[in-house]
C-alpha cells in the first residue's frame, strides 16, 4: 500500500458508531401469504441473518387466513427464497439456522380470538424482550390497517407510546391512501392507538444505497454544495423510466395511474432529497423536517397551471427490443377507452431562496426504452465569449448526473479539447461507478429498511405531514385533469421516450429532455 492509499484509508470516517442498537424482538407479518412476504420480506430477513445483522434472539411470525403449520410455511418460504434471493444458490447452512425462527399464526384480521392466540404464541417464546419488543408489518390492504391496529390494541399487544422496557412499532406499505382525504383517514386509523413515532411508512426508494447517498454527496462535499443553487444551476431533470408495461397490474393501474403510483411517492421523495436545505443534524426528525419544508415550498398549481406545467401520456402498441408490445388499452383488466395516464411529466418551481426561478422537470412512464432512475443537474451555459462565442449551441453546458439505478454512479460532464493538431472541443465524462469502487454487493432496499425499523430509526421512512403534503400536490394535478380526455399529442408508442407533449413542455423555455443512456 503506497503513502496516498494509506492516507485515504486513514481519512475513512465511520459515522454509525452511535447507531441505535437492534434489540431482540419479534416481527409479526400481517398478510404473510402475500407476494410481498415471499418476494421481499423473508429474503431480506434471510440476508440480514446471514450477515449477522439480526439480534439474538429474534422471531418472525406470519399472520394470515390460510391454515398451515409452521413447517408448511417454512417450506413455502424456502421454495420462494430459491426464486427471489439476491444471492444464489441459497446457503442451506444459513437457511437451516434461520428457519427455526419462523412461525405461523392462522387467523382472520377481524377475529379477536386470533389475536389472543398471537399473544399466547409471543408469550410462549419465554423471553420478555420477544414478548414486549414487537414490530408489526402490515403487508395488507390499507383498508385493513384500522382493523388490525384496533385488534392489536384490544389484545394488549399495541400501546400508545413506548413503555419502560417495551416498544411496539407499525410498518406500513404504499400506496398510503389514494388522495389527501383517504391518507388523512388512514393516518387517523394508525395513530388512534399508536404514536406517530411508532409508525414507519415505507417507500422502498429511500432504502436504495444511491438514494441515501444523495445527502452524503451534497453535504459532505463542499465543492458541490457551493454550486447547488440558482446561481449555478439552470434546471434539474429527474427521470424514473420503466421498460415494462403495466402487465398484470392493469386493475391496480386503472385506479392509480402513474401520478399515484410513482409521482406522489418516489419522484417527490427524490426531489425533496435533491433540493432540501441542510438539516441541523443527521437525526431522523431534522432530516424529515427539511424534506417537508421542501415539499411545502413547491409552488401550488391551479387548474390553468396544470394545463401548462403537467403532461400526461398513455402508451400504444410499439416495438421494444424487437418485440411488439401491446398498448395500455390492450392490457388485461384495462378499459378499452381508458383515459388513465401511464406517463407523467411535470415542471415544478420551488418558492424558496435557494431555488427561486429554477425549473425542476420530473417524468416517469411505462413501456419506455430503458429502465433507469437518474437526476441530472444542468448548469448554466458559459457566457457568450471565447469558446462559447465561436461554438454557439454546439458547446454543451456542464451537467452532473446521479444515476440511481441501474449501473449506479455519478457522472460529471464538462468540455475538453479533442487530441490532435486541430482545435476541437466536445463533452467528456468523469464517472464514478459504485460497482468499480465498492464491488458488486449492494443490499436490497428492504434489508436496510427492516433493520432501521427494528432499531427504531425513522430517517428513511415517511412522516405523516410528508405524506399529506405530497398528496395535496397530486390532488391539485388530478383536479386539473378532471373532464379532460387525452389528446393525440399525449399518446406515445411503446419503446419511445414519451409523448410529443412532454417535449413541448420543455421546449417552451428552450430546454430539452436528456434521456438516460445505457452505461456499459
Amino acid at each position: 500500500m503506497n503513502e496516498l492509499d494509506q492516507l485515504d484509508e486513514l481519512m475513512t470516517c465511520r459515522i454509525d458508531d452511535g447507531r441505535k442498537i437492534v434489540e431482540p424482538c419479534s416481527i409479526v407479518i400481517f398478510g404473510a401469504s402475500g407476494d410481498l412476504t415471499a418476494r421481499k420480506l423473508i429474503p431480506a430477513f434471510y440476508h440480514l441473518y446471514g450477515a449477522k445483522q439480526l439480534p439474538t434472539p429474534f422471531r418472525i411470525i406470519g399472520f394470515a387466513r390460510r391454515e398451515k403449520t409452521d413447517d408448511q410455511w417454512r417450506e413455502e418460504l424456502r421454495v420462494a427464497l430459491r426464486q427471489f434471493s439476491r444471492s444464489q444458490p441459497v446457503d442451506e447452512t444459513i437457511w437451516e439456522a434461520f428457519a427455526p425462527n419462523l412461525f405461523y399464526c392462522q387467523g382472520d384480521f377481524s377475529d379477536a380470538n386470533a389475536y389472543k392466540k398471537l399473544a399466547q404464541q409471543l408469550s410462549s417464546f419465554g423471553n420478555d424482550q420477544l414478548r414486549h419488543h414487537l414490530l408489526f408489518y402490515l403487508a395488507t390492504s390499507p383498508s385493513q390497517f384500522g382493523e388490525v391496529v384496533e385488534q392489536l390494541h384490544n389484545a394488549d399487544l399495541l400501546h400508545l407510546g413506548e413503555q419502560s422496557g417495551a416498544w411496539q412499532r407499525l410498518v406500513v406499505e404504499k400506496p398510503f391512501g389514494h388522495d389527501l382525504q383517504s391518507a388523512q383517514a388512514l393516518n387517523a386509523d394508525l395513530t388512534r392507538h399508536a404514536h406517530e413515532k411508532q409508525v414507519f411508512r415505507i417507500d422502498h426508494y429511500l432504502g436504495k444505497e444511491t438514494v441515501q447517498n444523495i445527502l452524503m454527496f451534497r453535504f459532505s462535499n463542499s465543492i458541490f454544495e457551493e454550486l447547488w443553487n440558482r446561481k449555478s444551476i439552470d434546471h434539474v431533470q429527474i427521470t424514473v423510466s420503466e421498460k415494462l408495461g403495466v402487465g398484470q397490474r392493469g386493475g391496480y393501474y386503472e385506479e392509480a395511474g402513474a401520478i399515484r403510483d410513482m409521482v406522489q411517492n418516489h419522484l417527490l421523495q427524490v426531489l425533496s432529497l435533491v433540493a432540501m436545505e441542510p438539516p441541523v443534524s443527521l437525526d431522523a426528525e431534522p432530516i424529515r423536517d427539511e424534506k417537508v419544508k421542501l415539499l411545502k415550498s413547491i409552488r401550488a398549481l391551479s387548474v390553468s397551471d396544470v394545463a401548462k406545467q403537467v403532461v400526461r401520456g398513455q402508451y400504444f402498441a410499439g416495438m421494444i427490443d424487437g418485440q411488439l408490445r401491446p398498448g395500455y388499452r390492450q392490457e388485461g383488466r384495462v378499459k378499452s377507452d381508458s383515459n388513465v395516464e401511464t406517463y407523467v411529466a411535470l415542471k415544478l418551481f420551488l418558492d424558496n431562496w435557494r431555488w427561486s426561478g429554477v425549473p425542476f422537470f420530473l417524468r416517469t412512464g411505462k413501456s419506455l426504452p430503458l429502465s433507469a432512475s437518474e437526476v441530472r443537474i444542468q448548469f448554466h451555459r458559459t457566457p457568450n465569449v471565447l469558446f462559447a462565442a465561436q461554438c454557439g449551441s454546439k458547446l454543451d453546458a456542464n451537467a452532473l448526473t446521479l444515476r440511481l439505478q441501474p449501473n449506479e454512479g455519478i457522472s460529471l460532464r464538462f468540455n475538453g479539447k479533442v487530441p490532435g493538431t486541430s482545435l476541437q472541443v466536445r463533452p467528456v465524462r468523469m464517472h464514478f461507478s459504485y460497482n468499480t469502487e465498492f464491488g458488486a454487493y449492494t443490499p436490497e432496499a428492504y434489508e436496510r429498511l427492516l433493520l432501521e425499523a427494528m432499531a427504531g430509526d425513522a430517517t428513511l421512512f415517511i412522516r405523516r405531514d410528508e405524506v399529506e403534503t405530497a398528496w395535496s400536490i397530486v390532488d391539485a394535478i388530478r383536479k386539473g385533469w378532471e373532464g379532460r380526455a387525452l389528446t393525440n399529442r399525449e399518446f406515445y408508442s411503446a419503446g419511445t421516450w414519451g409523448p410529443v407533449a412532454a417535449d413541448d413542455l420543455l421546449a417552451q423555455t428552450g430546454h430539452a429532455w436528456r434521456d438516460p443512456q445505457p452505461i456499459a
